[in-house]
């Protein structure tokens, strides 16, 4: 009896015992900081198994749920870049194309007809051409008011005229078909002749006069003789005199072009009044 009656009065005052000392050691431990230090260490020392033990499934979670999370924010990310790259592709390849039509646009610009004359800018969309005929299919047809006879410009000068119209597309003989004959002006000499197409990628210049002296570099424009096509507009330069022969060498390379010009044939004068007239309608 005495024995329990101990046990219960000790189980009584514990509480406010242990109060006591956690008071003591708390006190001591603002007083002095390093009072304690040691026992503290080597009770985290004693403990620290137990403290891992326990600790362990919650880290395994913990890098479980992150390493998951991470997974599939690395898949996301992948995704989004694999379509970031494939719409870059397709923008890159669109820009090589605006770059190689804006290039050949801009070449255009290097050839000026004269200000009276208009012309039409349009795609080439085929070679039809062979060994012994020369010619090449533009996307322009009488719906462009396209005519026969009309001069087709490259990027530096002339490469030929309209064979051919349909409404939507024509055919262009080039100047180097052998069938083509231009009448021209050599610059320089001042003297008329005319051009002549080889199937080859020079030209020959015929109907000289035996005692003209053409000079290599010399310039060849269109004379304008005839009415088939207006005068100076530029072909190309005497590149080497072969056997007495002056051979030319076109500026523009006519299966290189991926746009091209083609000057319309300038109107009569009256005609032009004409519309002058009715367009301005009556005073």
């Amino acid at each position: 009896m005495r024995a329990a009656t101990m046990a219960m009065r000790l189980s009584r005052y514990s509480p406010l015992a242990l109060t006591g000392i956690a008071v003591v050691l708390l006190l001591s431990s603002l007083i002095s900081p390093t009072l304690w230090g040691g026992p503290r260490m080597a009770a985290i020392d004693a403990l620290s198994p137990a403290i891992e033990f326990v600790g362990a499934p919650f880290r395994v979670m913990t890098e479980t749920i992150s390493d998951a999370s991470g997974l599939t924010k690395i898949r996301a990310e992948n995704a989004r870049l694999k379509a970031e790259n494939k719409q870059l592709h397709e923008w890159y390849q669109t820009a090589m194309l605006l770059r190689s039509e804006n290039q050949s646009l801009k070449d255009l610009l290097n050839v000026i007809p004269e200000p009276d004359q208009s012309y039409i800018t349009t795609r080439v969309i085929a070679d039809s051409g062979s060994s012994f005929v020369k010619t090449v299919l533009i996307e322009a047809g009488t719906d462009n008011a396209v005519e026969e006879g009309q001069a087709v410009l490259g990027s530096q000068g002339m490469i030929g005229r309209i064979i051919e119209v349909g409404q939507r597309a024509s055919r262009v003989l080039l100047l180097n078909d052998i069938n083509s004959h231009v009448p021209v002006v050599v610059e320089g000499a001042n003297q008329r002749a005319v051009l002549s197409g080889t199937n080859d990628d020079l030209l020959v210049l015929i109907h000289l006069p035996p005692d003209v002296m053409v000079e290599k570099g010399s310039r060849i424009i269109t004379s304008g003789s005839g009415g088939m096509f207006p005068n100076g507009l530029p072909i190309g330069e005497v590149s080497e005199i072969k056997n007495g022969v002056p051979m030319v060498m076109m500026y523009s390379d006519p299966y290189g072009a991926g746009y091209v010009q083609i000057v319309e044939k300038p109107q009569d004068p009256n005609v032009r009044h004409s519309i002058k007239t009715l367009t301005a309608g009556p005073e």
